[in-house]
């Protein structure tokens, strides 16, 4: 059943009102005051778990949206309607990002849907969720890649991956409010990976895991481990021949079957589905083909 993200309403309604307000004191015209407004974006409704279908790990394997972002800063929003599909919503779902960069989603409160996402903006961590971004602070410009592959910490909320440019990995613990603690080095060596993605529980023990591709092309799962000091374990071989595409993704359970999936987007642009397994030694089963062409015109997907 189709479920809210678990957004609160405060923000929808103070967007309402600043743009009234707005518009009351410019008194011009709309083109006047949207090329003034900051980012935004609205959340279309997320499907939260089944927890009577799945076992207990599904609750770090959640179900949300997939987003693109185009060249234009508007971000899609495409909804899992089961085996895989996706559905393009109806509206786009947030206008103004172009600056914007390093796009993941998180959960907040643990309920299996995503609360909103972090982005970074000229060195600036921003969070959102509905609206306008909230501004976190800054020195983020060190890193190349941030990703929130869930829970890592052992608490509610799930927690943030950064790579800086010398490779080293840093873990930040995240609070219900978006905030994030100090950081903790957990290893380093990771800028031999091109690509780093994850989003919930990919072998059914009840942590989630990460999956990164080196520069030749292998694939490689690192599986959690609950302790925020050293959050995945040795990483063990998936495959080879994964340089055939430029975007490595996961939203979570993408197919509606309680294991978390990945999407790869191939160089013609066409989008392909890896249905998790659930099993560590083969986490992937073959590939389905879930969008024929043309998702080369999203910079990011998150």
């Amino acid at each position: 059943m189709a479920k809210t993200s678990g957004l609160n309403r405060r923000g929808v309604l103070a967007r309402v009102t600043v743009a009234a307000v707005t518009a009351a004191l410019v008194g011009t015209t709309t083109a006047a005051v949207a090329a003034d407004a900051p980012p935004s974006f609205t959340p279309g409704a997320e499907q939260a778990p089944d927890a009577t279908a799945f076992t207990a790990s599904a609750v770090t394997t959640p179900r949300n949206h997939l987003y693109g972002v185009n060249g234009a800063g508007t971000i899609w929003g495409y909804k899992p309607v089961g085996g895989g599909t996706i559905q393009r919503l109806a509206d786009n779902s947030g206008t103004g990002w172009t600056a914007h960069k390093n796009f993941t989603q998180v959960d907040l409160d643990g309920n299996g849907a995503s609360n909103g996402f972090y982005a970074i903006r000229s060195g600036r961590l921003h969070y959102t969720d509905v609206g306008s971004p909230r501004d976190l602070g800054g020195g983020w410009q060190i890193y190349n890649k941030i990703v929130s592959v869930g829970n890592t910490g052992g608490a509610v909320s799930d927690d943030l991956i950064a790579r800086d440019g010398s490779g080293v990995l840093w873990h930040y613990l995240g609070y219900g409010n978006g905030g994030l603690t100090q950081r903790v080095k957990i290893g380093a060596g990771w800028n031999i990976y091109t690509q780093i993605a994850g989003k919930g529980d990919l072998t059914r023990d009840g942590r989630p895991d990460l999956v990164a591709r080196d520069k030749s092309g292998n694939l490689w799962l690192y599986k959690g481990t609950g302790d925020y000091k050293a959050p995945f374990g040795p990483r063990s071989y998936i495959g080879g021949g994964w340089n055939t595409f430029n975007a490595l993704v996961s939203t979570g359970d993408l197919s509606l079957d309680g294991i978390a999936d990945l999407v790869a987007r191939d160089g013609s642009g066409a989008l392909w589905l890896y249905k998790g397994t659930g099993k560590a030694s083969a986490p992937y089963g073959g590939r389905v083909k879930i969008g024929t062409s043309g998702w080369n015109g999203f910079r990011e997907l998150f």
